[in-house]
């Protein structure tokens, strides 16, 4: 199995910030790149920026390059971190575009370099649900793995159900 992760930026890639005199995050190297170096996976993959955006800043047009970068790519297996406010979004335009490819989308509440991030378990199940399926598009936040259109998110709490 070969995956391909997409980093379009979200709270998962956060970073601290260098030029921005302290105040502001910013997004650097895939956060992906740090867990599987801990991972040390037994699979095959490779690493891709599609674009480094607050999901609220995302575009139709950023979504259309995303199905492009997709269908274009040889590999059927793509893990997406992606912004959590935005998510079922991009999934809803992946669903419409793209046939007989599995895609994984996933993100974090808190970032990454944060040490209580949850962005490992996330990316875990990611993972996971790569290797048990074949194609479609899934939601794997919070410890639960669904169906696009079968998730749900609380608005209150921000969680995925």
């Amino acid at each position: 199995m070969k995956l391909t992760f997409i980093q379009t930026g979200g709270t998962i890639d956060k970073d601290y910030p260098h030029i921005s005199k302290g105040w502001a995050f910013e997004f650097g190297e895939p956060a992906t790149n740090r867990i599987l170096e801990k991972l040390n996976p037994s699979f095959d993959y490779d690493v891709v920026t599609a674009f480094q955006k607050d999901s609220l800043e995302i575009t139709d047009d950023d979504r259309m390059a995303l199905v492009e970068l997709i269908e274009k790519s040889d590999n059927n297996k793509f893990i997406i971190t992606h912004g959590t406010d935005t998510m079922l979004e991009t999934a809803d335009i992946l669903k419409k575009h793209i046939k007989n490819k599995l895609i994984v989308i996933t993100g974090a509440m808190l970032p990454e370099r944060f040490s209580n991030s949850e962005a490992p378990i996330n990316l875990g199940c990611a993972i996971a649900t790569a290797n048990l399926l074949d194609s479609g598009v899934f939601i794997a936040m919070h410890g639960i793995v669904k169906e696009s259109t079968e998730i749900k998110r609380n608005l209150t709490t921000g969680k995925y159900y």
